[in-house]
């Protein structure tokens, strides 16, 4: 199963990046060309396509078959299609339209994954990764590449964040550790736990404070948490290294952001 379960995984990294690429960049052509905004429907039906060129293009590369592709785009478009009946029907409204289409795309891919598991249990390689080094970055960076698409929107709209939001940092370590059995490696545990009161504090600290400040320290603390994340990454412990890469890029963008939010509001 892990050979389809990395297929799976690939393919829904590839449909994620062509959505938010794609997507900002019809929006942006849109508004350019004065066109109205998009009806839920078919503001659905472009995001599975955005969705669909994404994993196709990805597909193409990785040396898969015509047919297998085409299953796939097809599996983009299933859902929407299915939905968008209750929806016009006015049994479903625009916000539950878009999120069972995107909940139901994964269990359609892995529906059509498995009507070829030849294919798919195997891992084509395509074009030889040596030849082309942008295949080769991307291969062993492709956690940071994901993380600058999650947060490419917040370079456009810098958003300030609430304090609350350092809590997730030290408990999401903590939640992946307990799943890995990583706290019978001597002071992993201890580390932890004292990245949670720190973090804990320094949200209490930005409560109390309020106002600019309050947003300061968030920022800080976010800052703080990539630095976090890298020296994870170095060490191999806790956390996978792909997370941690994947983090130290996230905490860096939303840090810088926030103070960036707080230079221009």
């Amino acid at each position: 199963m892990r050979p389809l379960a990395r297929h799976l995984l690939e393919m829904v990294l590839a449909m994620v990046a062509g959505m938010l690429v794609l997507g900002p960049a019809r929006a942006a052509l849109g508004t350019v060309l004065g066109l109205a905004p998009a009806s839920p429907g078919a503001g659905a039906l472009l995001m599975a396509t955005d969705m669909s060129i994404g994993m196709a293009a990805w597909m193409v590369y990785r040396g898969h078959s015509p047919a297998a592709i085409g299953e796939m785009v097809l599996a983009m478009y299933a859902p929407v299609l299915l939905l968008l009946v209750g929806h016009r029907a006015g049994l479903l409204d625009a916000d539950l339209l878009l999120v069972g289409a995107h909940l139901l795309m994964v269990p359609a891919m892995t529906a059509a994954m498995l009507r070829r598991p030849t294919e798919y249990a195997r891992h084509p390689n395509g074009r030889p990764a040596a030849g082309h080094p942008l295949a080769r970055v991307l291969a062993h960076r492709w956690p940071a590449g994901l993380a600058l698409l999650l947060t490419a929107d917040n370079w456009a709209s810098p958003t300030l964040l609430g304090a609350y939001t350092l809590l997730v940092l030290p408990v999401g370590y903590l939640v992946i550790g307990t799943v890995r059995r990583q706290w019978g490696v001597p002071g992993n545990l201890r580390l932890q736990l004292a990245g949670l009161a720190g973090w804990s504090a320094l949200a209490l600290v930005a409560v109390l404070a309020g106002g600019t400040v309050g947003h300061w320290l968030v920022a800080l603390g976010w800052l703080a948490h990539a630095g976090w994340d890298l020296l994870h990454h170095r060490a191999r412990q806790v956390v996978p290294r792909a997370y941690a890469e994947c983090c130290a890029v996230i905490d860096a963008v939303l840090g810088i952001t926030i103070m960036l939010a707080l230079l221009t509001g």
